[in-house]
């Protein structure tokens, strides 16, 4: 087989997508993945790397582009499956939260209370948000966060674990490695979209993505990329700052597909689970510190402050204290126990998620 000349390569695509509004042409998903390889293996100077996301967006990403971008990066991606049949794949934002204290990273203790082996991945910090991140919160309370692809797995199949966190420095390095480029381009990009269905740890009959979005358009996008990526079904929340857990205080929405096939919509209503609040996630603490930033789109929260908050309520709420967080995560548990089929309707999911809750057991999971 001949290797592609990649600078090669990077010069025809950018060529015909950078020609402005008019002109700019859609790539194959063969030359996206190979533009997008030549940027992971360092092979082509950054600003022509910089171009090639740029022109991208704003022509907008067809969904070739998106597929073969998303597959070079599941070739460079360290992928493990784990000695468990099933798998949820939870994917909240890489970039974090910075209006609320994220509930979210406490799922996967609780799902695997429940007997749902579960991952979850991100990062540090990245843009736009640069919020706190599944890394901060799990960090702040006494998780591993840099565990290599096979020792991740191998806590999904312990039975006093049954779940795991990742970080997208050991399962993908050189994606992870393009944080910097990123910085430097400050606005959103396809890597954006497309990092969130990596795959690291899958199941060894079926895999699950859990994952949230904002914006209306990005469903039908989301479900392709799952599909492309071989997630057996996808749950598409529409959740607070694009997480997996919606408002707690107004009917919700979500997308959903079983069995590789469409997606379609669903609506619930966190009354309809017993769950009354004026909080519409878990508020920010008063006496949280803050900072100075000079950017205009992330919020000045203390990180390392919002973390350690956000852990303490996390671990409050697996022994069975009331609150935002145990509202948060009763109704984020439900969708996912009620999208896999263990329980026939959300309020008996949420009745499941709040026995576990009550007992206080999952939080034993916190290790």
């Amino acid at each position: 087989m001949n290797t592609p000349d990649l600078a090669k390569t990077m010069h025809s695509i950018i060529q015909r997508i950078a020609t402005g509004p008019e002109l700019s042409k859609d790539i194959s998903m063969e030359e996206a993945r190979l533009g997008m390889r030549a940027i992971l293996e360092n092979a082509i100077d950054p600003v022509q790397a910089g171009i090639f996301f740029i022109a991208l967006r704003m022509k907008r990403e067809s969904n070739d582009e998106f597929k073969g971008i998303l597959d070079a990066i599941l070739d460079a991606t360290q992928r493990v499956t784990a000695a468990v049949d099933e798998v949820v794949d939870i994917a909240d934002p890489y970039d974090g939260y910075n209006r609320c204290l994220p509930a979210a990273p406490f799922l996967g203790p609780l799902l695997a209370e429940l007997g749902v082996a579960t991952v979850c991945h991100g990062l540090e910090a990245v843009g736009p948000k640069y919020g706190a991140t599944a890394r901060h919160v799990l960090r702040a309370a006494g998780v591993p966060v840099d565990l290599a692809p096979q020792d991740a797995a191998a806590r999904l199949a312990d039975p006093e674990l049954g779940w795991t966190y990742i970080d997208q420095a050991s399962f993908c390095p050189t994606l992870h490695g393009l944080i910097p480029l990123r910085t430097k381009m400050i606005k959103r990009q396809a890597i954006t979209t497309v990092e969130t269905q990596a795959r690291p740890i899958a199941g060894r009959s079926k895999t699950h993505l859990v994952t949230g979005y904002v914006h209306k358009p990005y469903p039908p996008i989301y479900a392709m990329l799952a599909r492309h990526a071989g997630f057996d079904s996808a749950l598409l929340v529409r959740g607070v700052e694009g997480g997996v857990i919606p408002s707690l205080r107004q009917p919700g929405k979500a997308s959903r597909y079983e069995n590789h096939g469409e997606e379609y919509e669903i609506d619930f209503d966190p009354a309809a689970l017993g769950i009354a609040t004026v909080h519409r996630a878990v508020p920010l603490p008063e006496h949280l510190p803050k900072i100075e930033r000079a950017d205009e789109v992330a919020i000045a929260v203390d990180i390392a402050a919002t973390a350690q908050a956000a852990a303490a309520a996390g671990l409050a709420a697996l022994r069975g204290e009331k609150g935002a967080t145990y509202d948060s995560l009763v109704l984020g548990a439900s969708l996912i126990l009620h999208h896999l089929g263990r329980a026939a309707a959300l309020p008996a999911a949420a009745d499941q998620v709040r026995a576990a809750l009550d007992s206080g057991r999952a939080a034993a999971r916190v290790k």
